[in-house]
């Protein structure tokens, strides 16, 4: 059957599409600050349900209730969505151009933080289930919802929900939060996510800071932590922390082919980000491999001390430091813990305290799904051209709950672009793409039933 009735819908309805996401993102909901968490939720579930979907909020002991929705399809096949509704906290609010929960369109596109992480993508798939039963009366498949709380920091209570709902999350295929158009404007579909494990250590010195002149005797927190970090990488960007590369599975045959495929995009990318070279001047498909399919050891941020402006002649009572890794197959983010708190012990720093937050396995779609099919089809349909398509993101999320655990390939497919600024100021989705979006969403599902 034709999909002309559905775009047609979408295109009409459009103008009112655009104003839910408006209303939606004007709703603040960080999990990280516990704002307006339980209000974000509700407003979603009762959107759900305005467009025909049964839904409900199902609560997570100490967490944030998922937001369940189902609509029984024609045939028994399942495809199932997961997003979230939490998001980042705006800071710095200084360099916002607009207030980060205004949704102010300018431009072309919506300006709000979590437009494109991920509450545009939510809405784009409500959106087009609706665009199916306003047309057509029913879905030719059977449509679940999953959209979570608190993925944005770390997904702390979704294992113990995706276990304790195992029957209730069946599915044949599922489509990922997110996705974007490259530097090119290419529609990407990515077929997996790395794991990480996100660490905090904390050195400590005096009971309190000190005036700098003590720097003769005193030790300094700061140093200390900067030693011990010294020790986790080199300049080749080779990670020393011993036994980290042992369950590194090396990439296939297939995963290197389509990475010769990609397009290089090194210029354009290396532009868009004001930098005058990547990493070890990499380029080409040593870029792609790296960035896609190696592990990585990054400094998320480090604070000591005084960083106000002017001069403070301090010497600090303490520093901290925020660390992630990005894991691939098979690395487990328990082990690298292990790893690294061993690390410091056997370089003498056993004295630094390690806090840690984010573990999530790494996960992957084979390439030969057929979900992967699916999608390379509707986004000829859709774009006019077909998809790039990535083995994995660079990322991380809770894709291992469904790929691994529920056995649900998972295929990552949205409504951003790459200068959507994601977790950044001004974060934006362009409004041509969000309908395209919406339609990519109704194409996939036209092509899953067939």
């Amino acid at each position: 059957m034709s999909l002309e009735r559905i775009f047609s819908e979408i295109d009409g309805q459009f103008d009112r599409y655009v104003t839910e996401l408006q209303e939606f993102c004007r709703k603040p909901s960080i999990a990280a600050q516990n704002l307006g968490m339980e209000e974000a939720a509700e407003h979603l579930r009762a959107r759900m349900e305005a467009a025909g979907i049964q839904a409900r909020l199902i609560p997570v002991p100490g967490g944030f209730p998922v937001v369940y929705g189902e609509m029984k399809g024609k045939s028994d096949r399942t495809l199932l969505f997961y997003n979230h509704y939490d998001v980042q906290p705006p800071e710095p609010l200084e360099l916002w151009d607009s207030p980060p929960f205004a949704a102010e369109i300018r431009g072309g596109a919506i300006y709000a933080r979590g437009v494109s992480d991920n509450k545009g993508n939510a809405m784009a798939r409500i959106q087009a289930v609706e665009a199916f039963l306003r047309t057509r009366g029913e879905l030719p498949v059977t449509v679940k919802f999953v959209v979570e709380g608190e993925e944005e920091i770390g997904s702390p209570h979704l294992p113990r929900f995706v276990e304790e709902n195992r029957e209730l999350l069946k599915a044949e295929a599922g489509i990922w939060e997110a996705g974007y158009k490259d530097y090119q404007g290419r529609p990407t579909v990515s077929l997996g996510v790395k794991g990480i494990c996100y660490l905090e250590l904390e050195a400590r010195g005096a009971r309190q800071d000190l005036h700098s002149a003590m720097a003769t005797i005193v030790p300094n927190p700061a140093w200390r932590l900067i030693w011990a970090l010294s020790t986790f990488k080199n300049e080749r960007e080779e990670i020393l922390i011993d036994g980290f590369y042992d369950d590194v599975v090396e990439p296939t045959a297939e995963e290197l082919a389509v990475l010769r495929d990609l397009p290089q995009d090194d210029e354009v990318m290396r532009r868009e980000l004001g930098i005058d070279s990547f990493v070890l001047g990499l380029s080409g498909l040593e870029l792609k491999i790296k960035h896609l399919l190696k592990p990585t050891c990054n400094i998320c941020g480090f604070g000591s001390g005084y960083t106000g402006e002017g001069q403070k002649t301090v010497l600090p009572a303490r520093a901290m430091a925020k660390v992630d890794f990005r894991l691939v197959p098979n690395q487990d983010p328990a082990d690298i813990e292990k790893k690294v708190r061993a690390h410091l012990h056997k370089h003498g720093f056993g004295d630094i305290t390690v806090r840690a937050y984010s573990n999530e396995h790494p996960a992957r779609t084979p390439l030969n799904s057929p979900i992967v099919k699916v999608i390379k089809e509707s986004a000829q349909l859709v774009y006019g051209q077909p998809p790039v398509i990535y083995p994995t993101m660079a990322g991380s999320g809770p894709m291992p709950l469904f790929v691994r655990d529920l056995g649900i390939p998972m295929a990552s497919i949205g409504v951003g672009h790459s200068g959507s600024a994601n977790h950044a100021p001004n974060e934006n989705i362009r409004l041509e793409d969000y309908r395209q979006g919406i339609k990519m969403i109704a194409a996939v599902i036209d092509g899953f039933a067939r």
